[in-house]
């Protein structure tokens, strides 16, 4: 199957969701590019934690963070946390830095997130974002707002869109593999871009990209959900190398589907057919 035919089955498979879905891939060995909808700014949920971990290692590549510091887990900042596992720990619990990046990456984890961004002025991840090329992608908060609606505003979260994230993904494998213009343009070594790497493949969230792929395929990825969707973006590889990098998300998803199941539901496996499709006609 060629991109055009690939790009087709992609959009079909986008058309009578029951909600919005919009992504953006790149294909590995060629470099083309598809797209639906991959330039429109939608929530980035949790994906937003690519490059706050990004930001981070630039960070301490000048000196401004230690990954090494001691981050100790305190008690007032376990309640109403939603994601990871920090909440549930003893209160005391210490790790360094770069532990709090691995589970703000493989668990979501909100207390981490906090603890990453918190010497960091917000501001400073979107420039962070912008000087790597990620153009549409700002971040508002360190840590998700409470009580949204599933109709707020763009301007209450981070946004993003697929193209950025897929931009920032290929940056991240181009910066493992020594590529100079990528750790140059990323402002992190080929060490920690490797690291980056490597926490996103100890994933523990794979019911949307990887969802549908043989269970041990390799797929580095970050997850998300708010509100209004749900969102995933990844690299896949097989047999040790890069197939595709996707980005996905939807939007306007209802709480309940017509055929009673959970919004949720339908839309990991909406991503997760549409990875699929890449999977067998890139594989």
């Amino acid at each position: 199957m060629n991109a055009s035919q690939l790009n087709a089955r992609l959009q079909a498979l986008s058309e009578n969701c029951g909600f919005d879905i919009y992504w953006h891939v790149r294909l590995a060995a060629s470099g083309e590019e598809l797209t639906r909808g991959g330039e429109v700014v939608l929530p980035s949920a949790s994906v937003r934690k690519i490059s706050v971990m990004m930001a981070a290692l630039h960070a301490a590549g000048e000196g401004r963070l230690d990954l090494d510091q001691p981050v100790v887990i305190r008690k007032e900042q376990q309640e109403g946390i939603l994601s990871g596992v920090c909440q549930y720990m003893t209160p005391g619990l210490t790790f360094p830095m770069r532990d709090a990046i691995l589970q703000m990456i493989i668990t979501s984890d909100n207390i981490c997130t906090y603890e990453v961004m918190k010497d960091l002025e917000i501001a400073e991840f979107t420039a962070y974002c912008r000087r790597i090329g990620m153009e549409n992608t700002t971040h508002r908060t360190r840590l998700p707002p409470v009580g949204l609606s599933p109709a707020h505003a763009l301007e209450h979260v981070t946004t993003t869109t697929a193209q950025d994230q897929v931009l920032l993904l290929q940056l991240i494998l181009a910066g493992a593999e020594g590529d100079a213009a990528a750790t140059e343009r990323l402002g992190v070594d080929a060490a920690n871009c490797a690291m980056a790497l490597r926490f996103l493949t100890w994933q523990r969230f794979r019911s949307m990209i990887p969802g549908h792929l043989p269970t041990m395929a390799t797929v580095a990825n970050k997850t998300g959900w708010g509100e209004r969707g749900w969102m995933d973006a990844a690299i896949v590889f097989k047999d040790d190398a890069p197939l595709y990098i996707m980005s996905a998300t939807t939007d306007q998803v209802p709480k309940v589907m017509p055929n009673g199941l959970p919004g949720r539901v339908a839309s990991t496996v909406a991503i997760a057919e549409l990875s699929r499709a890449c999977w067998d006609a890139l594989g």
